[in-house]
């Protein structure tokens, strides 16, 4: 039977994206979040207008998606109720937010120097994603200001362990990614059920290493 709740937050699961970004003065930001989806070389990054990232991407028209493992949920913890921003925007700070300058120093994560853009890639992530900004767009209503922002991959990054040799492609079974389902971290990379998508598009796997999950299990938590 289904129910009609009147969900607040519809955050159903996304990957988590550290996006790396210029400050005004030279200095890198760092902020995490899931609002983020891919078609082709191109991704949509959804973000708070009121966030530091979004005044760089606006300037500087350029960044890095930083895409974590699930075992740096904790570095990825660190950063998540901080700020970029000195003046706290007031409904932040009502959360708990706090400015931080420094946030690759307090995540305790590595500054790397990206190919194509100015802002540092992080060392630790397995894959990073260097962007310019096509464009953006308004999201306006009662309960949210935001943008969205269209940008291009340039060139991407990836841990050698994580690509199929052979091919220009990730392992979906050895990629295990840091999810964010309704605001509660999630990881396992545990394959549940073949794909007819994959299969249909040809896409390389390694699907005879994956554990097969019970049923009733979820492979989301080991």
């Amino acid at each position: 039977m289904h129910v009609i709740p009147g969900l607040k937050v519809l955050y159903f699961g996304t990957p988590v994206v550290l996006i790396s970004s210029r400050n005004e003065d030279g200095t890198a930001n760092l902020a995490p979040m899931s609002s983020a989806w891919w078609l082709g070389q191109h991704c949509m990054l959804g973000l708070g207008n009121s966030g530091r990232t979004t005044a760089n991407l606006l300037r500087e028209r350029e960044c890095v998606l930083n895409l974590p493992s699930s075992g740096m949920a904790q570095a990825v913890d660190r950063i998540a109720m901080t700020t970029g921003r000195p003046d706290v925007p007031e409904h932040k700070a009502a959360q708990g937010y706090r400015h931080v300058a420094d946030k690759f120093a307090l995540a305790g994560l590595t500054e790397q120097p990206s190919d194509l853009v100015g802002p540092p890639r992080v060392a630790e992530c397995p894959i990073q994603l260097e962007c310019r900004l096509v464009a953006h767009h308004p999201i306006e209503g009662p309960s949210v200001q935001a943008t969205a922002f269209h940008v291009e991959v340039l060139r991407t990054h990836v841990e050698q362990s994580l690509v199929i040799p052979g091919t220009h492609h990730v392992d979906p079974v050895a990629w295990d990614p840091l999810i964010m389902k309704f605001c509660e971290f999630f990881g396992g990379g545990a394959n549940v059920h073949p794909s007819r998508l994959a299969e249909g598009w040809q896409m390389p796997t390694s699907l005879e290493t994956a554990v097969p999950v019970p049923a009733g299990r979820s492979a989301e938590r080991p």
